[in-house]
């Protein structure tokens, strides 16, 4: 498996687009690091264990690497890359001038940057011995920040305030060998960052993370192709706004002044898809309890007032759950919503479709409980570096359940197009006017099903470089492209089947939004891949391509105005109420979520000295909930309607959960999540990245401060949540409808 994916990843660096001075696929691993005279420190398989070990502990969602990952503890490879740096400068300064490098002039030192830089910035690796040799010095270098890793994650009493600051439990790795293991891929990772490639003056990471004493500074690509963004942003607005103002009509409709569904009859299969709704309910609420918990660690390390609670349950578990569960949760939603609607489109319920529906949700909780249980397993060392890999946690955020669970859930997305397919397959056959845009349907959901294969992609040991690549397919273009796509057509199929919307013009709307999502998403999704070891032409492709990203996103207030006609045309659509307001919700939190905050961060430059920081989950709350998970509590709650037409909900409950969560969503990200993220920037162009993510940094009253005022954001939208529950439960139990 290891022999194909370094084969297929060796083929796609080599290809036309990312050539570049013959570049390796991502950073070369060495097989052997050694010091001058020979003595090995240690081998390529090593580090190749020491990236299993880091996945072991649960990977990106303790620290990040390159950037990517959680934002409690250090970035490790700007950590240990600061370490390094300090302990041989202050070696040399103590044996040429005999006193502290601090203590020098700043002539004095700005000559020992210069011979660091020239030992740790040369590229010693060869490629024909796949050998890498370091100098005395740092090699000696080494085994001082191995020694201070291994008793981080170890039990050095030393270092318990730091384990406490970094929410890392006592004896997080608990064999020797995989401590040795893990120092040796830190050491990987930020030698990446400082040294140059072969032929160049940038590291293999663009001179990322941000630090003087090493020579990382911003390049000129990176300035120039910020520009350039921001110029293609400018152009892109330009024309879309054109584009609307020509072609923009405020038409009308002709919405019947009857509901024409009230006589609809519900198939077996329709019925049976309420129980993934429940469970949908149910996740929400785990999901939020989870990050209730994985924040309150940020202020009080490993306990959750005053329980030892990070014994049993560890921070890397209770984030990897709290992103985990959204995306179950938020998938559910949409792959109830359309498999309830697919009979409708047809009219024809195909035979054994219920046993199907029953069937695949039987085995989506097998996925669920399953996938969980492995990741808390894996982190608690319960595993080998290969039984973890296929059933406890891979350490990539977003996709960290083993490959078992990965390739149970595409057998299940592949289970749901065949559901979806041959329900709506009498449909197309009929030359309807809703016919392209079920075509557009059907499209969408082949890629949902297909495009979660590129989670597949990468194997135990591949290439960090590569697997960041792969992890990236999934996370921006099956969840922030495809389901995109979706979203787009199961609203319009909803707005055409209630005639709200006339199908020739919901069609176009739907292929044009296409069109410009995926334009700008598929490239753009290199924004996230400029410091992760690839060439620079990715950069310029990313920077100019998640730009156009941004472009749909600000006239989204079209979209949400067009969703408050709709609530208020006629009295049989306020029925509808809160599944359309969750559609403008959704269109508000594409602005600001995935626009003005997606945007903040997506520049080079900006990116540059934001990677890594707490302005990226203000864009990640904002969007990933804002816009997806507002649109599968919509989805669900059209759904719902559709259930029970005669019904009359009573408002109290869906009211205050809908303004509870989106104002306490808007609260958490503006009272706390971004005065962290601007205060860690000014930190990081000051100081670098390794101060904006230290501990020294972070644990300051006011950054403490801050964090405790998200309590205020996190408690309205927790209510938010339970209310939204218990009106769903309710809709079952009785209390949420008027008794007639």
């Amino acid at each position: 498996m290891d022999r194909f994916h370094s084969s297929y990843d060796h083929l796609f660096f080599r290809s036309a687009i990312f050539r570049q001075r013959n570049l390796p696929p991502g950073p070369p691993v060495p097989d052997k690091v050694i010091k001058t005279d020979g003595t090995l420190l240690f081998s390529g398989q090593d580090i190749k264990d020491g990236q299993n070990a880091w996945q072991s502990l649960g990977g990106q969602e303790i620290g990040t690497v390159w950037g990517h990952g959680a934002y409690q503890a250090p970035d490790w490879s700007a950590d240990w890359l600061h370490k390094e740096a300090v302990y041989m400068l202050d070696n040399m300064a103590a044996e040429i001038d005999g006193m502290p490098y601090s203590k020098l002039s700043d002539e004095r030192k700005a000559y020992f940057n210069v011979l660091l830089q020239k030992d740790l910035r040369k590229n010693t690796y060869d490629p024909l011995s796949k050998t890498l040799t370091v100098s005395d010095l740092r090699a000696s270098a080494i085994a001082s920040n191995s020694r201070f890793y291994a008793g981080l994650f170890t039990n050095d009493p030393s270092l318990a305030d730091l384990r406490d600051a970094y929410s890392i439990p006592e004896n997080s790795l608990k064999d020797p060998v995989r401590v040795k293991d893990l120092t040796s891929f830190f050491f990987w990772i930020s030698w990446a960052c400082v040294t140059e490639r072969p032929g160049q003056d940038i590291t293999y990471t663009n001179n990322w993370p941000a630090e003087e004493l090493v020579g990382n500074r911003p390049t000129g690509s990176l300035l120039l192709w910020t520009g350039f963004s921001v110029i293609i942003l400018l152009a892109g607005i330009g024309l879309m706004a054109w584009y609307y103002a020509t072609r923009r009509k405020d038409e009308d409709e002709g919405i019947p002044s009857v509901f024409p569904l009230l006589n609809e009859k519900q198939t077996p299969s329709q019925k049976a898809t309420v129980k993934y709704f429940w469970i949908v309910s149910a996740l929400l609420l785990v999901q939020v309890l989870m990050g209730v918990i994985t924040a309150h660690y940020g202020v009080e390390g490993q306990a959750l007032y005053g329980i030892p609670l990070a014994k049993l349950l560890p921070y890397s578990v209770s984030r990897t759950w709290h992103i985990q569960i959204a995306i179950f949760w938020i998938a559910t939603s949409w792959l109830a919503t359309g498999l309830y609607y697919a009979p409708a489109i047809s009219g024809i319920e195909p035979k054994f479709q219920k046993l199907g529906v029953n069937f695949l949700f039987g085995a989506l909780l097998v996925i669920v409980l399953g996938s969980l249980a492995g990741q808390w397993m894996g982190v608690m060392q319960k595993l080998g570096y290969v039984q973890n890999f296929w059933f406890g946690h891979q350490g990539y955020e977003y996709v960290d359940l083993g490959r078992f669970w990965q390739l149970f859930l595409f057998v299940g997305l592949i289970i749901w197009l065949l559901l979806m397919g041959r329900a709506i397959w009498p449909a197309l056959k009929q030359r309807s006017e809703s016919r392209s845009l079920l075509i557009l349907f059907l499209i969408s959901t082949i890629a949902i099903a297909a495009f979660y294969g590129a989670g597949l992609m990468w194997g135990r040991q591949t290439n960090l470089a590569v697997a960041e690549y792969w992890r990236w397919w999934v996370v921006h273009l099956w969840v922030e492209g495809f389901f995109e796509v979706f979203a787009a057509v199961v609203i319009a199929f909803l707005f055409v089947r209630l005639q709200l919307l006339k199908a020739a013009t919901a069609t176009l709307a739907v292929l044009f939004s296409t069109i410009v999502f995926l334009a700008g998403g598929i490239l753009g999704t290199f924004h996230h891949l400029y410091f992760t070891g690839t060439p620079t032409v990715v950069m310029a492709l990313g920077a100019t391509f998640s730009a156009l990203e941004v472009v749909p996103l600000v006239l989204m207030g079209f979209e949400a105005w067009d969703n408050v006609k709709i609530s208020r045309s006629k009295t049989w659509v306020k029925a509808y109420k809160w599944p359309v307001y969750s559609f403008i919700a959704v269109a508000f939190w594409n602005l600001v979520g995935a626009g003005i905050f997606g945007f903040l961060i997506n520049p080079p430059i900006a990116l540059y000295y934001m990677q890594g920081l707490n302005t990226t989950p203000v864009h990640g709350h904002t969007a990933l909930f804002g816009v997806y998970g507002m649109l599968g509590i919509g989805l669900m709650l059209f759904v719902l309607r559709d259930m029970d037409k005669e019904a009359v909900w009573k408002e109290k409950w869906i009211k205050f959960a809908f303004w509870s969560i989106n104002i306490g969503l808007a609260a958490m990200v503006i009272i706390s999540v971004l005065p962290i993220g601007l205060a860690q920037t000014v930190a990081s162009v000051k100081e670098g990245l390794w101060y904006a993510r230290s501990a020294e940094f972070l644990q300051q009253p006011a950054m403490v401060t801050l964090k405790w005022l998200r309590v205020i954001g996190d408690t309205i939208f927790a209510l938010g949540t339970v209310s939204l529950a218990w009106f769903i439960f309710g809709l079952k139990g009785g209390w949420s409808i008027e008794k007639k």
